[in-house]
């Protein structure tokens, strides 16, 4: 099956991808640096502004805006997901043997990932509400301001978000 995407110039997308079989790798710090390097190699060829993210265990969410004469996410992902799963699969770092297969992507990452272009603001507003609160959702934390894996505190700084927003 053939997957179509919407990949609009300077757009604004929301992203989830899940780990192989729900793996949580990202329980490690050494694969959370994995993921930053892969990121940051990723970025300096291919620029794009991180609006949002939370990386959780098993998961992660965030929402890019690509350059205004740039639609490629797709590319974007598949050298980030490359990068992590070719480093984890040469070191096997905290890899179960149950998720080492034939497929290096199959390895670290689901196969696929989902996306949503976001259509406005009041879009841009509850995805990121959506991405902040995900650990909450997922019983990590508390609030958004307890898990360090997320843009929560920039937005914050921002004055986006108050701090104290979300607990109880």
């Amino acid at each position: 099956m053939e997957y179509r995407r919407a990949q609009t110039k300077g757009g604004t997308y929301f992203f989830t991808l899940v780990t192989y079989s729900r793996t949580k790798i990202f329980a490690h710090e050494e694969n959370i640096d994995l993921l930053r390097n892969a990121f940051k190699n990723v970025m300096s060829v291919h620029p794009l502004k991180i609006d949002a993210f939370v990386l959780l265990p098993d998961h992660l969410h965030c929402m890019w805006t690509l350059p205004v004469n740039d639609g490629v996410f797709s590319k974007r992902w598949r050298l980030i997901k490359s990068h992590v799963s070719q480093e984890c699969d040469a070191k096997y770092k905290n890899m179960p043997s149950e998720t080492r297969q034939t497929k290096k992507e199959q390895a670290v990452w689901q196969r696929r990932f989902w996306e949503h272009q976001i259509r406005d603001d009041r879009d841009f507003k509850a995805h990121c509400d959506y991405i902040h609160y995900n650990p909450v959702k997922h019983g990590l934390v508390k609030a958004p301001g307890d898990w360090q894996y997320s843009t929560f505190t920039r937005f914050v700084k921002q004055g986006l978000y108050e701090y104290c927003l979300g607990r109880r």
